[in-house]
């Protein structure tokens, strides 16, 4: 942890530029004990991009698979994937600007709310969006931040348990009958437990199938850039950072669309 720590403050010397999120944001928040890689949202400005990568140059980083660590491609959702290795341990790095399921507004809140906050990071509201992704092991983490909510109201609208939400129900039934509109699952607490369980598996099912649907965009839009990789791999073995930033953008620029929703399959 202190290493992303540390990188954080590096990333962020002047000037707020990135927040720490995902899994170091869970740590944080004390839900986990470590987390395998470090993931930033990362300021839309081309002087917060150009500091990030000489910081991650200064420490030998090297692309791994994704889109360059440049504006045009996350403006449209995409991601930079880096690594190097810190002690003898390897460090991942992975940088988005537009987080799934993050509205911008609350981005942009996000960012008001961080500015001076030491490390900056995403509270439960926004890890909650960010955690409903396609894979089983997220959404244990999604229910625990549920529980970290301030209020009964955005606890029962993102529960995850169903005794939890059973016992909202009878401290104040007016409530959960009023929010039914913004999440229909409530509609199955009255009909009891292992129908409200049913209710929220769907919910979850559904919520995984969208983050599917949405990687497979990217993956599609990705294939040439992939079909690439190898060799272009091997071209930036050995460069420093910003020299390699500067072949993977010339060949993204060929053959990864900035707009992923361009691509047709």
């Amino acid at each position: 942890m202190s290493k992303y720590l540390d990188l954080t403050r590096e990333f962020n010397a002047g000037r707020l530029r990135t927040i720490l999120c995902s899994g170091q944001a869970v740590v944080l928040l004390r839900l986990a004990i470590a987390s395998k890689d470090g993931d930033w949202i990362i300021r839309e400005d081309v002087e917060a991009f150009t500091h990030v990568l000489e910081v991650l140059e200064r420490h030998g980083a090297r692309y791994r698979f994704g889109a360059p660590l440049d504006l045009r491609w996350h403006r449209h959702g995409w991601s930079s994937h880096f690594e190097f290795v810190a002690n003898g341990l390897r460090v991942r790095t992975d940088f988005f600007s537009r987080p799934p399921r993050v509205g911008a507004r609350e981005l942009a809140a996000l960012w008001r709310d961080q500015e001076g906050c030491d490390p900056p990071f995403t509270g439960p509201a926004l890890l909650i969006g960010i955690k409903q992704t396609a894979r089983e092991k997220d959404w244990p983490i999604v229910g625990e931040l549920a529980r970290l909510l301030p209020t009964e109201r955005e606890r029962v609208l993102h529960g995850r348990s169903a005794r939890d939400l059973l016992a909202a129900a009878a401290r104040d039934p007016a409530l959960v009958a009023s929010l039914v509109a913004e999440r229909p699952a409530l509609a199955a607490v009255e009909k009891g437990l292992d129908e409200l369980r049913i209710a929220l598996e769907r919910e979850r099912f559904a919520a995984m199938d969208a983050d599917a649907r949405r990687i497979q965009v990217f993956i599609a839009a990705a294939r040439s850039l992939q079909a690439e990789w190898p060799a272009l791999e091997r071209s930036m073995a050995g460069l420093p950072l910003r020299a390699a930033h500067d072949r993977l953008l010339a060949s993204a620029a060929r053959c990864l669309p900035a707009n992923p929703s361009a691509t047709t399959s």
